[in-house]
This record gives structure tokens, C-alpha cells and sequence, in this order.
């Protein structure tokens, strides 16, 4: 473990393993640098790989108040820390954070990313202007179970049916600890429809990847975000989830960055 300090002070926690030039793993909502783990056996012959807690989650600072943008200082922090520019992977809204983060100048040598959720317009409802005021809201009443079922309900856009079967999961209690971080990626991912100017000069060579037992909308996203960056490729993984299985999912990162 090494930790590495933002521009504000905060304190971000990150774990390597491997050899070879260093990849940082940025990883999606709710949950911590342990979901890197799977990927560490396929990854780490190749690659320094690097995962982070980012602010909030586990053993990182949580500097009030929080803003996407410290959350860009974070990763750039992580980059210089270990011998930056890096490879970057961002799963899910950690792929919205290393997009925007590439976007405003964080030094990456190449970056891939799954399935962003950004939301085409009349792809999906939009969540309400309000979601993460309301999020917050629960969160300070104590309610962490109400504020992660709104996020996932209305950010996330997850049916009560796929909710219902996730709040018995055995995961259900790891992202109540982590409840929290959801105001932070619900501000994070926001609730605009998708603009796709903000990335037309984005200059990175970019893998886009994405599942086919996703929902339609963040497929359709994937292939947009392709479509319209300068210098990008895009994958399909048949057959993967939102997650995808990372003996899949590996050998398109390391063929990519390597």
C-alpha cells in the first residue's frame, strides 16, 4: 500500500502489484480498489497495476465539501505518484472520471473504458434535477439503505425487480458502508443529457468497451462515445454484463496497452 496526496490535502490510498509500465485501475461506484483484485492474476504479468480507494471509500481522505473535480486531482495524484503518464482502465463512473480527467489534462499514455453511463437524450428517463440533493438528504438523517435505493433506483436506473434482488444479494451490505460515495457519483455522473462535445478534442487513444446484457441505453452511449472521439476503437464483449468476466475483459486491455 502507498498513499499519495491530492492538490487539497486529502489523503488517496493506492495498492500496486506486477511490473511493467503502470496501469491504474479507477473503479466504478460503490465499491473500493479491492474490485481491481479479479483482474490482478491477467494484468500483473504485464503491467505495474495499480488500484486506488478514491476519496471516501476505505482507507483514502474524505476532504469536505466533494466536487468531481477533486476527484480528477485525486487521480492525477495516483498518476504522478507512480510515474506518470500512465495507462488508465475506468469501469462504469470511474470511466466518466477518466474521461473527464483525461479531458482536462491528466497525463495518460492510453485509456480504456466500460461503459460509461452517460445518458444519450431519448435513450432513458433522466434522473430528477434534484437526486443527489435528496440523496444527501437521506444520507443525513441516517437512512444509508434509502439513500443507496434512490441512487440505484433513479441515477443508476436500475427496474425495483433487479433491486429487489440486489438489496438480498450478499454484496447489499458492502455498498451500504459505501452508501456515502453515492451523492459523490450521482454529482459525478450528473443528470444532463450526454453532450458529446465535451470529448471531441480529446486527444488520448481510447478503447471503449462494452457488454450486450447491459441495458440498450448505456450500449447505446458506448457507441456514441466511439463515434465521436478523435482517436478511439470500440469493443464489444458477447454475452458480458456491465461487469464483464475478467478473463474476458483482460486480454482486450492488455493487447490495447501494450
Amino acid at each position: 500500500m502507498h498513499t499519495a496526496f491530492s492538490r487539497d490535502g486529502t489523503r488517496i490510498v493506492f495498492e500496486t502489484g506486477g511490473s511493467g509500465p503502470a496501469l491504474v485501475v479507477v473503479n466504478g461506484a460503490l465499491s473500493d480498489r479491492s474490485s481491481v483484485t479479479p483482474l490482478r492474476s491477467y494484468l500483473e504479468p504485464h503491467f505495474t497495476v495499480v488500484g486506488y480507494d478514491r476519496r471516501g471509500r476505505c482507507d483514502s481522505g474524505d476532504t469536505a465539501p466533494y466536487a468531481p473535480e477533486r476527484e480528477i486531482e485525486d487521480l492525477a495524484a495516483v498518476i504522478e505518484a507512480v510515474a506518470a503518464p500512465a495507462f488508465v482502465y475506468g469501469h462504469s463512473s470511474g470511466g466518466i472520471l477518466a474521461l473527464r480527467s483525461a479531458a482536462s489534462g491528466v497525463a495518460m499514455r492510453r485509456l480504456a473504458v466500460n461503459e460509461p453511463p452517460f445518458i444519450l437524450p431519448n435513450t432513458r428517463p433522466l434522473p430528477g434535477s434534484d437526486v443527489t440533493a435528496r440523496i444527501e438528504a437521506l444520507l443525513s438523517s441516517g437512512d444509508r439503505e434509502g439513500a443507496l435505493q434512490l441512487f440505484l433506483l433513479e441515477q443508476v436506473g436500475l427496474p425495483e425487480a433487479a433491486l429487489a434482488r440486489l438489496s438480498t444479494s450478499p454484496a447489499w451490505p458492502r455498498m451500504i458502508v459505501l452508501a456515502h460515495t453515492a451523492a459523490y457519483d450521482s454529482m459525478l455522473a450528473g443528470t444532463d443529457e450526454f453532450a458529446p462535445s465535451e470529448f471531441t478534442s480529446l486527444s488520448v487513444r481510447t478503447l471503449v468497451l462494452h457488454g450486450t446484457t447491459n441495458f440498450p441505453w448505456i450500449i447505446a452511449t458506448a457507441r456514441k462515445l466511439a463515434e465521436i472521439l478523435p482517436d478511439a476503437e470500440i469493443v464489444q464483449l458477447d454475452g458480458q454484463p456491465h461487469s464483464p468476466a475478467p478473463d474476458v475483459l483482460a486480454p482486450h486491455l492488455i493487447r490495447f496497452f501494450r
